[in-house]
């Protein structure tokens, strides 16, 4: 009797376990689904190194999620998935003049909700990149893309096609958000008449706002935090006291606003933002903060591998001393049967390695003529422009405006340094217009130059003309010159990295 009485009430019991479990199952296999592209693995294996740009550098690949994960991804490639989602993204923003049913235009919905404005940034540049890779396989020395203003092409490019795709994807889709805090002179300005004027002439002309640069952080690909090192030290700074503290709590103070204020630095623990310096404490001055250090892209004039510096992120900026600000009578010198001297160098003692230089050379050479001030009624330009090579040596930090000096005056540079990234090697082959002389080197340094055939060094003389125009600063920026090459370097680490929301 008490059998018969529990049995009604099993039986809806196991019903609705029959039931719910189907529904259960469903309903899992539905989360998998719709979750799939947060757990899309990494790309598969295609490196950069295919066409030039980053050699062997890997794509960094930031997840955006709770845990924040920060992982190095081996190769870069444009995966199906990214396709496909750019696929989708264009297919949605199309007008269709047909009538949809109901049915269509709620799955149509559905789709657009379901893509961030990070994947739609991320599937934009998935397209770049198969650009890129697509033009990389050219392997010709000459660009086939068209231009009004300059086509790349020659040994001094790592790939001509590539870099000039690469270029002209940057002028379309590159965007640059500026962050307003802070007030100036320490933020949005900097010097533009002195060793430092790079740093000044870049911070300048972002602010101006002329090229790349979006009022909406919201479709910035990379942020620019708008200090200067140089100004810093001009007014935190106090002398004697080798003490830069002040600065370092500056740049932490400016970095917990922005990331206070705007989500953009906690999505990738700072990888899409980027600071320029050209002073020596320029590397110092991230190192108060550990994800600006780590992480983000540092454009630095001191591009010493042996104090941090990482080519994977971080860009080589170029040391220029403009002391009027202008280039007036920089730009030119001699034919090559006109350049009577084989290699010039002036300069102060400044760390080891001029020193070494100095001791080796100084006065003793009529061929390798090298001094620490030059003589009376002797200009230091005319020198430059009267000689075949230009000796560069670092001084106590690895950057010498001398390098960019010579390629001003069209005289091939000899690099004479330990741990430097020279600006531009993503995309320029040094070795084609440029020497590059080891410190033990220095003793050889005559031998090393007459060993080079005068076919060569016509060669090379040629080459340094061409890469000239990369190196020159224009008011405004004309294309292809410093400015957008140094946009270029950023916006390449920025096609380097892949962001998941």
């Amino acid at each position: 009797m008490e059998t018969n009485m529990w049995l009604p009430k099993k039986q809806p019991s196991n019903l609705i376990f029959i039931f719910l479990t189907p529904l259960v199952l469903i309903s899992v296999v539905a989360c998998i689904v719709l979750q799939a592209p947060e757990l899309i693995s990494s790309p598969s294996s295609l490196s950069w190194k295919s066409f030039g740009f980053f050699k062997s550098y890997s794509l960094i690949s930031f997840k955006v999620n709770r845990n924040r994960i920060f992982n190095l991804v081996g190769q870069v490639e444009t995966s199906p998935n990214e396709g496909l989602l750019h696929q989708k993204l264009v297919a949605n923003e199309r007008t269709d003049n047909n009538q949809s049913s109901p049915f269509e235009k709620k799955r149509e919905e559905v789709v657009i909700k379901k893509y961030s404005r990070v994947e739609r940034l991320e599937a934009i540049l998935a397209k770049a990149r198969s650009s890129i890779q697509e033009a990389a396989r050219n392997k010709s020395s000459i660009s086939n893309h068209r231009d009004p203003d300059y086509v790349p092409q020659g040994a001094v490019y790592r790939n001509a096609n590539a870099f000039h795709r690469s270029y002209l994807e940057m002028e379309k889709l590159f965007k640059i958000y500026v962050y307003e805090e802070g007030e100036p002179p320490i933020f949005h300005d900097g010097p533009c008449r002195s060793i430092y004027s790079t740093e000044g002439r870049l911070i300048n002309e972002l602010e101006r706002g002329n090229f790349y640069r979006t009022k909406n952080p919201d479709e910035a690909l990379v942020y620019f935090l708008p200090f200067s090192v140089v100004v810093m030290v001009k007014y935190l700074y106090e002398p004697g006291s080798h003490n830069m503290h002040a600065i370092g709590r500056t740049v932490a103070d400016y970095i917990d606003t922005v990331s206070g204020k705007y989500p953009f630095w906690n999505r990738t623990l700072g990888a899409d933002h980027f600071m320029l310096s050209c002073h020596d404490w320029g590397p110092r001055s991230t190192s108060y903060v550990p994800q600006l250090y780590n992480n983000s892209i540092r454009v630095l004039c001191n591009a010493n591998t042996s104090e941090g510096f990482n080519p994977l992120k971080d860009v080589s900026l170029p040391e220029i001393n403009l002391k009027t600000g202008e280039l007036t009578g920089l730009i030119g010198g001699s034919s090559p049967s006109e350049r009577s001297i084989l290699a010039f160098f002036a300069g102060h003692l400044h760390g080891d390695i001029r020193y070494l230089l100095l001791q080796q050379w100084k006065g003793k050479d009529q061929d390798v003529q090298v001094y620490e001030e030059v003589p009376k009624n002797v200009f230091y330009e005319s020198m430059l422009k009267k000689s075949k090579f230009c000796l560069c040596p670092s001084g106590y930090e690895v950057a010498s405006p001398r390098v960019v000096e010579a390629i001003y005056a069209e005289c091939v540079p000899v690099l004479i340094s330990d741990g430097y990234v020279p600006p531009m090697s993503d995309v320029l082959i040094w070795e084609t217009f440029s020497v590059f002389v080891e410190v033990k080197d220095i003793p050889n340094i005559k031998k090393i130059l007459m060993g080079i055939s005068q076919e060569q060094y016509l060669r090379m003389y040629e080459r340094v003309k061409q890469v000239q125009r990369h190196f020159v600063i224009n008011g405004p920026p004309k294309r292809f010159d410093l400015f957008h090459m140094m946009i270029h370097s950023i916006w390449l680490r920025r096609l380097n990295m892949r962001i998941h929301d």
